[in-house]
């Protein structure tokens, strides 16, 4: 599967665009629409640079998502794609959201394991909270 563009329009919005390199709360050097890979400090970039890297990192979640399941609707996908792009393929592969969508994708339970991916280094924080809130619905919806 593929995520759809609203799908694209809601992990962008989470993300946030930044032109200029940054930490994020969890310490990890980050720039564009959540883009980490090989971002170092004072690193800039334009905002077509940013799309381009959203789309790369867009497909690595597909992928991690495709792998281990399919016959999701379009809605399931794309939750669970914002949930990778934003936790990472390691942190998926060994959650419960991912043991429990493989068992039944429609068990209304998954919906308390988004919310437990709220914390980045260690703490709670608001944005996540309403992040994983938006990816559950999302993914009921």
């Amino acid at each position: 599967m593929k995520t759809s563009s609203k799908g694209i329009e809601a992990i962008a919005a989470h993300e946030g665009l930044r032109l200029k390199a940054y930490r994020c709360p969890a310490g990890v050097w980050t720039i564009g629409y959540g883009h980490t890979k090989g971002v170092r400090p004072g690193d800039v970039i334009t905002k077509e640079k940013a799309v381009g890297f959203l789309r790369e990192d867009v497909v690595d979640a597909e992928n991690a998502v495709n792998r281990h399941l399919q016959n999701l609707t379009q809605n399931q996908f794309d939750a669970l794609v914002s949930f990778v792009f934003n936790a990472g393929a390691g942190n998926f592969q060994k959650s419960t959201l991912l043991k429990k969508a493989k068992v039944n994708p429609d068990d209304t339970s998954i919906a308390d394991e988004f919310a437990k991916w709220n914390k980045a280094g260690g703490t709670v924080l608001s944005g996540l909270a309403r992040r994983r809130k938006d990816e559950s619905n999302l993914y009921f919806s």
